[in-house]
């Protein structure tokens, strides 16, 4: 069983109170993690805004350094945080699990250590000199979400500490333990102060967006608890970085072929259990192929199993929680009860259970609220379409603008239709591929601001420009 700290300033918090936190394969307890209130927050605050000054001020070649040695960090504890992420999150550790994850989080590290930020002459002649600096911004404030929560962290923090920042970060209450771990590994390389977590309820976060001494906040979670969040920061006219939910939209052009492009289909839509933000939510497929591609899906489907991510063969894991796991069973209830036909998978009747079965629903309903709704969760609707302008229309008939995909062996129509669709990231034959050197960033509701590359590390800084 796992108990870690809060580091503030360096050290490990003194906080009594803990809360639990489960292993959803088990339902039993996987550890506990500090409850901490406001008063810790302002430790926190205060020791992140107290390290400012000298950390923003250090060489920018020293702070790469930094961050190549947190990534080297990681990388001497990668088995041991992939099995605490395991625990807590539920996801295999194997795969696209928690190993990847922490691999992925080691790369993100890595790369954006390396990136430059170069003073900018905008001009150089008789007249003048002209120079565009970038600054840090002060205390960024991180509050993640439970399905990749230590990625997302490393989204968050690793950029903002590059380019001078201090960081309180705040995982999610559901899997807090994994990132406590990690931030307490920054910690062992990094000064006192630079990076500190807090854990608690959401009262923090709403105390974070609200903090005086805070300068931005990054968020990833839910489109209703962004806009909160945007909303408590108005009075401080804080920066935002939020990145929030998405209801991702395929189209499947009719000269694809339907055995070759199941297994690309169904790990867009059920990458982490389909508990991603930019996993494929939403399959338009064309009539003329549309009941091969349903078989190719469902065939491809019975072949991947389900189960503890602790067991070798497991290739998905449960739903992390409750809440996640009745909102996604609804779904599917709700669409087969609207005439959606079952191909394979759920509903589930057993309340004892995470473990929710890959689902796949053949609709023509666009009013289906499987199509309507994020599910965040293993059920895709796939829908058919006979004229291209309709499914396009039906794609960007949506409030969120995350990503979407095009299948098609015609590379050039594909981009073409690609760039009707109304969203920020566009993948052909495949999706959801994020990679750290490509901006990443909703469109509509589904965010404000990008993250990764260049774009993502300077959106934690101010412009300045000096005349002389």
């Amino acid at each position: 069983m796992y108990r870690f700290d809060n580091y503030i300033n360096g050290i490990p918090a003194d906080i009594s109170a803990s809360f639990q936190v489960f292993n959803p394969s088990t339902t039993e307890i996987a550890g506990h993690a500090p409850k901490a209130d406001t008063t810790i927050l302002e430790q926190a605050v205060a020791a992140a805004h107290a390290a400012f000054p000298v950390w923003s001020a250090i060489e920018d070649q020293q702070r790469q350094q930094y961050c190549q040695a947190i990534a080297t960090k990681l990388e001497e504890h990668h088995q041991e945080l992939a099995t605490i992420l395991t625990s807590e999150q539920g996801k295999p550790m194997q795969g696209t699990g928690s190993m990847f994850e922490v691999g992925g989080a080691i790369a993100w590290t890595q790369y954006t250590a390396s990136l430059e930020m170069p003073v900018e002459v905008l001009q150089d002649d008789e007249t003048g000199k002209v120079e565009m600096h970038r600054k840090p911004i002060g205390v960024i404030g991180s509050i993640t979400p439970w399905n990749w929560p230590l990625m997302i962290a490393v989204w968050h923090i690793i950029p903002a500490i590059r380019s001078g920042n201090t960081v309180v970060c705040k995982p999610s209450p559901l899997t807090p333990l994994s990132t406590l771990r990690m931030i307490e590994l920054m910690n062992e390389v990094l000064p006192a102060g630079v990076v500190n977590s807090i854990t608690g309820g959401d009262e923090l976060g709403a105390a974070m967006s609200a903090h005086e001494q805070i300068g931005k906040i990054v968020f990833t979670g839910s489109i209703e608890t962004g806009k909160k969040v945007m909303s408590s920061s108005a009075e401080t006219l804080k920066r935002l970085t939020l990145e929030l939910g998405g209801n991702d939209a395929g189209i499947v052009l009719p000269d694809s072929d339907p055995t070759e492009i199941a297994p690309g289909l169904f790990w867009g839509a059920f990458l982490n259990n389909g508990q991603t933000c930019a996993a494929l939510k939403r399959l338009y497929v064309h009539e003329s192929i549309y009941s091969k591609v349903c078989t190719a899906l469902a065939e491809f489907a019975s072949t991947v199993t389900v189960g503890d991510g602790f067991h070798q063969d497991s290739e998905l894991g449960p739903i992390q929680n409750r809440m996640q796991f009745n909102k996604v069973n609804q779904l599917v209830k709700d669409s087969v009860n609207q005439g959606g036909k079952l191909l394979t998978g759920g509903p589930v009747s057993d309340n004892n259970t995470l473990f929710f079965p890959v689902t796949l629903i053949a609709t023509s309903n666009p009013n289906d609220p499987l199509v309507r709704e994020e599910q965040f969760g293993p059920a895709l609707p796939i829908i058919p379409y006979s004229d291209i302008n309709d499914a396009i229309a039906a794609a960007n008939d949506n409030p969120t603008g995350l990503g979407g995909s095009v299948w098609s062996t015609d590379i050039n129509a594909a981009k073409n239709i690609a760039f009707r669709m109304e969203c920020g990231s566009v993948w052909i034959n495949k999706h959801g591929a994020i990679q750290p050197n490509a901006p990443f960033g909703g469109i509509k509701s589904s965010g404000i601001g990008v993250e990764f590359g260049k774009e993502g590390l300077l959106a934690n800084t101010n412009i300045q420009v000096v005349f002389s």
